[in-house]
């Protein structure tokens, strides 16, 4: 029976992709996949992440953008949530130092469900994993609870001005990137759309 966690809200349809909730040799090769593709220093350059700063990463995957923060940010703590064990095994291996000396925190949960209380971060990011939430609005509503007033969200996805060709296998429609906006701007007094080369990405405090 199909479940409402294995169903997308950009696609009306369960996602059986091991990309998006990686498990076992498949989904850690899509891990491997992960780590080569996924532009994160864009992301990291559009979070302007300060010192002492408090960072979630929602869907951290194997752990990269993880990497970069704890590598060229001075962020005081850098927690993450993904809804695969597998991913969390991969991330904390990859940033074992950190997760050791207690700066890097990596969970299992979901965009909707992150346990963390009531803001408790200064940044919330997403990258390439919007559209395989279950629940948009809920998944919005979460980071908005727990993001400080002020604080910045930033959710990138597959696009851009010169997409590779998997970005342009899995760029959103405009009416889905417009209800992405939408229900941020419900959330948040400032909304920017940007495109990189790879992404589309949205930037809201």
């Amino acid at each position: 029976m199909e479940t409402e966690l294995a169903r997308s809200w950009a696609m009306d349809r369960p996602v059986t992709s091991p990309f998006a909730r990686p498990s076992g040799i498949r989904g850690r090769l899509a891990g491997r996949i992960m780590l080569w593709t996924n532009p994160q220093h864009v992301v990291l350059d559009i979070l302007e992440v300060r010192p002492g700063d408090r960072v979630l990463e929602v869907g951290y995957g194997p752990g990269g953008l993880v990497r970069l923060l704890v590598e060229r940010t001075d962020a005081s703590l850098i927690q993450g949530i993904d809804p695969s064990p597998d991913m969390r095994d991969v991330a904390t291996r990859v940033n074992r130092t950190a997760a050791r000396e207690g700066r890097v925190d990596l969970r299992v949960g979901t965009a909707e469900r992150t346990a963390l209380p009531d803001q408790s971060v200064d940044h919330v990011v997403s990258v390439n994993n919007v559209a395989i939430w279950p629940n948009l609005e809920a998944g919005l509503q979460e980071f908005h609870r727990v993001v400080r007033p002020g604080g910045t969200v930033v959710i990138a996805w597959h696009g851009g001005t010169d997409p590779s060709r998997i970005a342009r296998s899995l760029r959103l429609p405009k009416d889905k990137l417009d209800r992405i906006e939408q229900g941020l701007e419900k959330l948040f007094s400032q909304v920017t759309r940007r495109q990189s080369k790879n992404l589309d990405i949205f930037r809201s405090r």
